[in-house]
């Protein structure tokens, strides 16, 4: 059971009484003082040293809390062409241009005076073009495509919910055993894909669900540049390059000329990959800042769809997701489906209700990083409450729930047993 007591130390700037759940570093919940304290026991290594590390938190901390700032209470808007998104753009452009002359280079090396010597340069630049070519994404082995005879009531209800929002349709909607849920592009004709996880589909309440499925359509219409096709390469290109060109140590052990040649390749490819690394956490840095704005206004759209109420409770299931889990588990071993699982939740839910203030000030602090693609859950819910309530516009009513549980039945019982046996 989580808990939540207060110290007996006092917050030195308002004198309430601070908290530390889950024994992490006391804050005070009125002022919210030391709540961008880092935690190094608690935390997940970005650079794998402690000083640069909470460093880096505390950056990813101010950078996230202005963010929020700045668009509490103002539209947010999706226009998908802000200066950051310009910028990774441009980027693109010079890295695709780049892997071009990468490629015409090895071209005319490769056959220039063939056969000659310089066969062998070429082809390493071909290699080197082909490993940074552009993708674009395919469809997961693991997901389940479903098709709108297969689970009629799903796509009814997706299509519902799309119309209510404005936004496109997925053209692909499947299904796998992870306790997730995720929309993205694939492929050169960028085809909308929707995947649900069962366990975690399963697990919500019909409004929920309408929540869930208006945040992950929001992402065809949020303007989030992880998700748009010119700003991939700036996205991707600079970290494979700087992993390519990272010295590896072979061991072996040479003369004096071999070892001062090793050195000096390792001291250039190196410094390369540090600069490409660097290039690289920058644009990264500079995409997330603009996602997390994405991902404010696709939780904005939920409420449209679900009711503002709907998508609060959304996340706050998000901040006991492990709970969940462990509930959707053990239902499982016990031979129960997705109604139990369903109950289960709701009543785990209802029983964190006086910890979850502490819970949501506490994602503020775990949550925010320079790397984070999402807000902290805590202010991702402080953003809807403060912004305009929201009725439903599309409502699930529990028999058509059921209907569309009892679609998936064959679905839902394989994933079962896969988790009663892990």
């Amino acid at each position: 059971m989580t808990t939540a007591t207060p110290t007996a130390t006092e917050c030195p700037e308002c004198g309430a009484a601070t908290v530390s759940p889950l024994a992490a570093t006391p804050w005070c919940p009125s002022c919210e003082w030391n709540l961008e304290a880092y935690d190094p026991d608690r935390s997940r290594p970005v650079f794998g040293w402690v000083w640069l590390d909470r460093r880096a938190h505390r950056l990813g901390y101010r950078l996230t809390r202005q963010q929020f700032d700045r668009l509490v209470g103002r539209p947010i808007g999706a226009t998908g062409g802000g200066a950051a998104t310009v910028l990774i753009a441009a980027a693109s452009v010079l890295l695709l241009a780049g892997v071009a002359a990468l490629a015409v280079t090895g071209v005319w090396l490769t056959v220039w005076s063939f056969p000659s010597l310089t066969i062998l340069p070429g082809v390493t630049l071909l290699a080197l073009a082909f490993v940074l070519r552009p993708r674009f994404g395919r469809l997961d082995p693991e997901l389940e495509v479903l098709t709108r005879q297969r689970a009629p009531e799903l796509f009814a209800l997706v299509d519902e919910v799309a119309t209510a929002l404005d936004t496109p349709a997925p053209q692909v909607i499947g299904v796998d055993g992870n306790f997730n849920a995720y929309a993205g592009q694939v492929g050169l004709r960028r085809r909308r894909v929707l995947c649900l996880g069962l366990p975690y589909w399963g697990s919500l309440g019909p409004q929920e669900r309408v929540a869930l499925l208006g945040h992950e359509l929001g992402h065809f219409a949020n303007g989030d540049p992880r998700r748009m096709l010119l700003t991939q390469p700036a996205l991707r290109t600079l970290g494979e390059a700087a992993d390519l060109l990272r010295p590896m140590e072979t061991g072996h052990r040479g003369g004096i000329l071999e070892l001062f040649g090793a050195l000096l390749a390792k001291v250039f490819l190196g410094t390369l990959s540090r600069l490409f690394s660097a290039a690289h956490l920058a644009l990264a840095c500079l995409a997330l800042r603009e996602s997390q704005r994405a991902e404010y206004l696709a939780d904005e759209l939920s409420a449209r769809a679900a009711g503002t109420d709907a998508t609060t409770r959304l996340l706050d299931n998000t901040l006991r997701i492990e709970s969940m889990t462990l509930v959707v588990r053990r239902d499982s071993r016990a031979g129960q489906g997705p109604q139990q699982w369903r109950a289960d939740t709701a009543r785990s839910l209802a029983e964190a209700t006086d910890r979850l203030p502490q819970l949501r000030q506490l994602s503020v602090r775990e949550e925010a990083s320079l790397l984070a693609s999402h807000p902290p859950t805590g202010l991702r819910r402080r953003m809807l409450t403060s912004r305009s309530w929201h009725d439903p516009k599309v409502v699930l009513t529990l028999a058509r729930l059921e209907r569309m549980d009892q679609e998936l039945a064959r679905e839902y019982e394989r994933i079962r047993r896969q988790i009663s046996l892990s």
